[in-house]
């Protein structure tokens, strides 16, 4: 199963949505909340080219937030990129 990570916010409901989903799969992910720690956010916007939470990749490809996760899993396509 392809790494997945998340970074986050505890006060997002995107965020709590996503992580639903993907525990809903039984994924595991690796999780960084950004709540206050700048450093933190620089690095998943650096990264990213987005400063809005959640921002997950799978493996090394960036999905994107909520709504990115929820369409690959509507396309049928998000449990294929899972087990890459």
């Amino acid at each position: 199963m392809a790494q997945v990570t998340i970074y986050s916010s505890d006060y997002c409901p995107f965020c709590i949505r996503a992580k639903h989903l993907l525990n809903a799969k039984g994924v595991q992910f690796q999780e960084f909340c950004v709540d206050g720690n700048r450093e933190l956010r620089q690095e998943m916007m650096e990264k990213s080219g987005r400063h809005t939470v959640p921002q997950i990749w799978i493996g090394d490809t960036h999905v994107g937030g909520c709504d990115d996760l929820f369409a690959l899993e509507r396309a049928q396509q998000l449990d294929a990129m899972l087990a890459s």
